[in-house]
C-alpha cells in the first residue's frame, strides 16, 4: 500500500523505520516544522524528519494540518492509508477520508482506557498492572475510533513513563505493520470500542508533576515514575525548585528511629530518606536548579543538608 506517515518525536521513529523496511511504500512524511531549541538557539529538525531525510523520503512540514496546501499535498501523494504516531496536531475532518483506508493512529493505551495526550503517565500514576498500545481508525472524536489491534505490556515496579514508552514504541511498530498487512489483504475490519471502561488522560501540566509528600509512599513513588522524564517530578527546598528522579525504594526505618514527617529529610553518608504519609522513601537522583542530575547523597553533601529539613 501507498503510505503517508505523520509523526514528530523519537517515539514515532521505530514505526516509520518498520514501514520503510516493509513491503508497503512510504510515499511521504508529515512532521512538525523545524524548531529553535537549546542554549545556542539552533534550528533543529524533528527526529521523524531526520529519519525520513536519511531514507530519502519527501517531508512536508505544515504548521497545522488545516493549513492551505495540505489537502493538495495528500492528493499528490495519493495514499492508500495514512499512519499517525505522536504527530502533535489534530487531523481536521476534511482530511479524514482522503486516504482510501483513512488514518490509522497508534495510541499508547488499551482503548477505551486512557484516551488523551498522556496515557502512560496516567497508567503508571493510577497503579495499573498493564499498559499497551492500540491501532485504531481516526474519526472526529478524541481517540474514539474503531480498533484494529491491541498489544499489552506489563508495567514493572521500576518503570518510568519513559521506560514504558520506549518498549511500546518498538512493539507498537510491529502492531502498525501487522495492521497494514491485514488491511492490504482485506482480512482486517475495525471493531467499535466498548462503551464501558472509558477513562481520560489529558496533557500533563507542571503542577501535575509536583510531589505531595503527605501521600502514602507507594503513591508518591508512582507519581515520580509517571512524570519521569517529562515534565519531571519536582518539589521545593527553601523555595528552590528541584527535580526528583525515581526513588530507590520504600524504606523500613530502624526501630529506634522516629518516623519522618511528610517531606522531612534524614541524611546519612550514603542515603537520603524523605518522609511520606507512610514509610519513608530513599531518594535516587536529584537535580538542583541549573545543575545536572546527581545521586541524592552527593546532592546532600553539596547542599550541606541536615536531618529535619523539609521538602515541599
Amino acid at each position: 500500500m501507498r503510505v503517508v506517515f505523520a509523526g514528530t518525536p523519537e517515539v514515532a521513529v521505530p514505526t516509520l523505520r518498520r514501514l520503510l523496511e516493509s513491503e508497503h511504500e512510504v510515499v511521504g512524511v508529515i512532521s512538525r516544522p523545524d524548531a529553535v531549541s537549546g542554549r545556542g538557539r539552533k534550528v533543529s529538525r524533528s527526529p521523524v524528519a531526520l529519519a525520513a531525510d536519511e531514507a530519502g523520503v519527501a517531508v512536508f512540514q505544515p504548521r497545522r494540518l488545516s493549513d492551505d496546501g495540505v489537502a493538495d499535498k495528500l492528493g499528490d501523494w495519493n495514499p492508500d492509508v495514512a499512519v499517525v504516531v505522536a504527530y502533535g496536531g489534530l487531523v481536521p475532518p476534511a482530511l479524514l477520508d482522503l486516504p482510501t483506508h483513512g488514518w490509522i493512529n497508534l495510541h499508547f493505551s488499551v482503548l477505551p482506557a486512557w484516551r488523551g495526550a498522556a496515557p502512560l503517565q496516567a497508567s503508571i500514576a493510577a497503579g495499573d498492572e498493564f499498559a499497551g498500545a492500540t491501532t485504531f481508525l481516526l474519526e472526529e472524536g478524541l481517540d474514539t475510533g474503531p480498533v484494529f489491534g491491541v498489544i499489552t505490556e506489563r508495567i514493572r515496579s521500576t518503570d518510568t513513563s519513559g521506560d514504558l514508552l520506549a518498549r511500546l514504541a518498538e512493539a507498537g511498530s510491529g502492531l502498525v505493520a501487522a495492521t497494514l498487512d491485514g488491511l492490504d489483504a482485506g482480512a482486517l475490519v475495525p471493531v467499535a470500542q466498548p462503551l464501558d471502561g472509558v477513562s481520560h488522560a489529558p496533557k500533563v501540566t507542571v503542577e501535575d508533576a509536583r510531589i505531595r509528600w503527605d501521600r502514602p509512599a507507594h503513591i508518591v513513588d508512582r507519581v515520580i515514575r509517571a512524570h519521569t522524564p517529562a515534565p519531571g517530578a519536582w518539589t521545593t527546598l527553601d523555595e528552590a525548585r528541584i527535580k526528583v528522579g525515581p526513588p530507590q525504594g520504600i524504606s523500613e526505618p530502624d526501630a529506634d528511629e522516629a518516623v519522618l514527617a511528610p517531606g522531612e529529610l534524614r541524611v546519612t553518608k550514603r542515603d537520603v530518606f524523605v518522609g511520606t504519609a507512610g514509610k519513608p522513601l530513599r531518594l535516587g537522583t536529584v537535580q538542583p536548579p541549573g545543575k545536572k542530575p546527581m545521586a541524592a547523597a552527593d546532592w546532600a553533601r553539596g547542599a550541606r543538608l541536615t536531618d529535619g529539613q523539609v521538602l515541599g
